[in-house]
């Protein structure tokens, strides 16, 4: 069974069909929050620091940190990404002690983030076109992390589950030629919205199952792409997780402030026989208990314990290849 390690200073999160779900929080991230934007290109980290505290307060396991703003002062990310990434990376860890996903569309901004992560983050991300394999798969096998390979290649982002599948099976192979393992490629599948295709959830189910079972990888996705545009999101959110789980996804990108669908993800858990005795869905039960009882998500989450699941007592120190 693949297992996907990923490494904080002191704790350790294993992504695998064994391990409880991995829930990457995903609300370090710019994009589409102006406020966000518009605080982090004057310097104002105090979203960014919130946002980190709040999400593992409420089960985050693993934080994603995209640092993808648009400065009005100057519009090369090349230039402002890697230096932004740099800082959001120190002002996390400093906060809170889970592993990271470090998260950019540029080269520079990647570096800079496995520069300054302790441990073993995980890379967001590679894809299968020609260009993004050649800057990001050195980068992998040079810090010895796993990558997020997103099932898109230089023709675009296909509707047919069997071209999204040729495409995760390339990228596989062709981080096998740079000597990075399929364990260390956690494949994100490209979840469509099912109001735009109606047959989107039982494509990604297929084409999980098939990833597991023929390339033996784990998996990621964008969790509330499957509800984009309809009413009810989180009612539907709530219904795709478990169901991807039981397909064999293994992780999802998502916000774990919302209770309905982290209530999910533990019952799942819980069925799926990675909660031995139940523990933490008893945990979480308390937490919806005193969220009934007039407390906000993530203060009932904390004092009954935080995050949930996944830490172990970690190796530390990055490990480099060669």
């Amino acid at each position: 069974m693949a297992r996907t390690v990923l490494e904080s200073r002191t704790k350790s999160v294993v992504i695998g069909f064994d391990q409880p779900f991995c829930v990457i929080g995903e609300r370090i991230n710019p994009t589409g929050r102006k406020k966000l934007a518009a605080e982090l290109e004057a310097g104002d980290f105090s979203t960014v620091e919130r946002d980190a505290l709040e999400q593992v307060a409420c089960g985050a396991m693993v934080l994603d940190v995209n640092a993808g703003v648009v400065y009005n002062s100057n519009p090369d990310p090349n230039q402002t990404e890697p230096p932004l990434m740099r800082t959001m990376i120190e002002r996390v860890q400093a906060l809170v002690d889970v592993p990271l996903c470090i998260d950019s569309s540029v080269p520079g901004a990647l570096e800079a983030g496995l520069a300054a992560a302790h441990g073993r983050p995980l890379l967001n991300s590679v894809t299968g076109e020609e260009e993004r394999l050649e800057a990001i798969l050195p980068l992998v096998r040079k810090y010895n992390v796993p990558v997020v390979a997103i099932s898109n290649d230089d023709s675009g982002i296909s509707e047919d589950p069997d071209v999204r599948f040729a495409v995760a099976k390339k990228i596989v192979e062709r981080a096998a030629d740079h000597g990075i393992p399929a364990a260390d490629i956690v494949v994100d599948p490209l979840v469509m919205p099912v109001g735009a295709m109606a047959s989107a959830g039982q494509q990604v189910f297929a084409l999980v199952a098939r990833l597991r079972a023929e390339l033996g990888v784990n998996t990621t996705c964008g969790a509330s792409n499957i509800s984009f545009g309809l009413p009810g999101r989180h009612g539907i959110n709530a219904a795709f997780l478990p169901m991807a789980i039981a397909a064999g996804m293994t992780s999802a990108i998502m916000n774990p402030v919302r209770p309905a669908e982290m209530e999910a993800i533990r019952a799942a858990n819980l069925l799926m026989n990675h909660d031995p005795n139940g523990a933490e869905w008893i945990r979480f039960s308390r937490v919806l208990e005193a969220v009934a009882a007039g407390a906000g998500f993530a203060e009932a989450s904390a004092a009954a314990g935080g995050s949930a699941g996944g830490g172990r007592s970690g190796r530390g120190a990055r490990r480099r290849s060669g």
